[in-house]
């Protein structure tokens, strides 16, 4: 599985909004700055993350976009497919009946798959928030947060 510049944006910014000293709304334009990131391309994948559930928009002089819900009960999966990430690896691929070592093959990929995708889902913006922090702490001082 590789991670696209939208897998890797999406968590970026769910990140981000997670770092935010208050839970007032972060502004598109915000965010997009902390992290470097295009705002127009950024606005859409928040779009799409806010029909997945994940973040609220808030309208308004004062708005942006908030966290939906606790960290905790949103995953790493979850991220990836709100913004219509692919983690399934050889998804069109079908084993020649006659060859073993295509089925040997197909099985192991499978099975890693498996691995791989319930680890995307027990890994939390939970998780990555306190492993940002842990890093900004071994850093001795606060700093800007940027992956």
């Amino acid at each position: 599985m590789k991670l696209t510049t939208r897998g890797h944006y999406s968590v970026k910014a769910l990140l981000d909004l997670s770092l935010q000293p208050t839970s007032d709304p972060a502004s598109v334009r915000a965010i997009a700055q902390r992290q470097d990131i295009p705002a127009p391309y950024l606005e859409k994948l928040l779009i799409e993350m806010r029909r997945a559930g994940l973040v609220n928009a808030v309208r308004g002089a004062q708005g942006g976009y908030q966290l939906a819900r606790p960290m905790a009960q949103i995953s790493l999966g979850q991220i990836l497919e709100a913004v219509g990430e692919d983690i399934e690896p050889l998804p069109h691929f079908t084993p020649d009946r006659e060859g073993v070592g295509d089925w040997v093959t197909f099985t192991l990929w499978r099975r890693l798959h498996q691995k791989l995708k319930e680890a995307l889902y027990s890994i939390t913006l939970e998780d990555l928030y306190f492993d940002a922090r842990s890093w900004q702490a071994s850093q001795g001082e606060e700093v800007s947060f940027m992956i």
